[in-house]
């Protein structure tokens, strides 16, 4: 498999959702977020745990105070310790408050690792919120590989797996056509997803604003913007 790099490629946003994630599990539970800065130390000898630097964002310090208590208390992850805090108006992070933290914690839980493994290169740290994480990747082999490489680690670790969006020369007009297939629904739900930032890098929006937005179930928005995704992305 040839390395990709972040100007060359196929660019991906890949949303899923694995078992046995701590971050998954806390923001599934709570609001606010996690990102992942994919920095790990890999276990030497027969140590089972690596240290992970990671980013818990949400709206005061409440959310990330229960955010970061959820994660320490969960059986999946072993010692936190916390570097800072910020409280960030310009929205480095999607929250206005975030504290960065060191954990330890089971590599062969968490799928990054997965993901190089067959591949795909992280250009952004990865962001894990509503109990599902997103991670913006570039693939340096052909675009007809994708797919299986995908179903590959789907079947190696059992996760959710979907491409939210991928980028490659000349995709804007096919996608533009693309648009006039789907339904009502699914046009007002991708396009106001779009239009307020939910495939921006930080996200700028989450699914439950999204669906309050429109009023309709999260379950639903989520049903819409899936298939307007796959019409739109065509695998």
């Amino acid at each position: 498999m040839s390395q990709a790099t972040a100007g060359t490629g196929t660019h991906l946003t890949l949303d899923l959702w694995h078992p046995e994630c701590w971050a998954i599990r806390a923001t599934d539970r709570l609001p606010g977020g996690v990102l992942a800065h994919a920095i790990y130390d890999n276990p030497v000898g027969g140590d089972a745990t690596a240290r992970g630097v990671f980013t818990a964002f949400g709206e005061s310090e409440s959310e990330v105070e229960a955010l970061l208590a959820d994660i320490e208390d969960s059986p999946l992850t072993g010692s936190l310790n916390e570097l800072q805090t910020r409280f960030d108006t310009r929205r480095v992070t999607p929250g206005s408050v975030s504290r960065e933290f060191f954990l330890e914690y089971d590599p062969s839980d968490m799928i990054c690792p997965q993901l190089l493994e067959r591949g795909f290169v992280h250009n952004a740290p990865g962001c894990i919120e509503d109990g599902r994480e997103s991670w913006h990747v570039c693939y340096a082999g052909e675009r007809s590989e994708i797919e299986a490489e995908i179903d590959e680690i789907r079947e190696r670790t059992g996760a959710d797996i979907e491409v939210a969006s991928v980028s490659t020369a000349g995709t804007d007009a096919r996608q533009t056509r693309l648009l006039d297939k789907l339904t009502p629904s699914q046009r007002e739900v991708f396009e106001l997803a779009r239009e307020r930032g939910y495939y921006e890098w930080p996200r700028e929006v989450s699914t439950r604003e999204l669906a309050d937005e429109l009023d309709i179930s999260k379950t639903t928005l989520l049903e819409h913007l899936r298939k307007a995704e796959g019409t739109l992305l065509d695998f």
